[in-house]
């Protein structure tokens, strides 16, 4: 897919989740796979991340919390990383999940905090 949409929609995504994470997610796609990935890479990452309305920081943080309304731990993991990318410090993950521990459950929190701990560390060693 060469369009302008899908083309901006990667920029934002390598910037947001780091260039070696897309490009190996790119690497994975199948034939079968590969609508969902331009799909998601045109209209999410161009169309929605690539809005004026809302920063980065603020958009990655709304992500946090929707990931752990819906469990969604890989992909949440994913957006840890992104946050971080964008500005957001680890008091703020720490309070976009707290908050989500009331609206949408402790189970569902207590987890997403596991995610965020892993990858927050796993950043730390890397930044040595």
């Amino acid at each position: 897919m060469g369009d302008e949409r899908y083309e901006r929609g990667l920029a934002i995504r390598k910037e947001v989740l780091g260039e070696a994470h897309v490009e190996r997610s790119l690497a994975a796609v199948s034939e079968f796979s590969r609508p969902v990935q331009e799909f998601v890479t045109g209209v999410c990452w161009g169309d929605i991340w690539g809005r004026p309305g809302l920063d980065r920081r603020t958009r990655s943080l709304l992500n946090l919390v929707m990931l752990t309304a819906l469990g969604r731990n890989h992909e949440l993991g994913v957006h840890v990383k992104g946050a971080i990318t964008n500005g957001c410090t680890e008091q703020e993950i720490q309070e976009a999940l707290l908050q989500a521990a009331i609206y949408c459950g402790v189970p569902a929190a207590l987890e997403s905090f596991r995610v965020a701990e892993r990858v927050l560390g796993e950043i730390a060693a890397e930044n040595g």
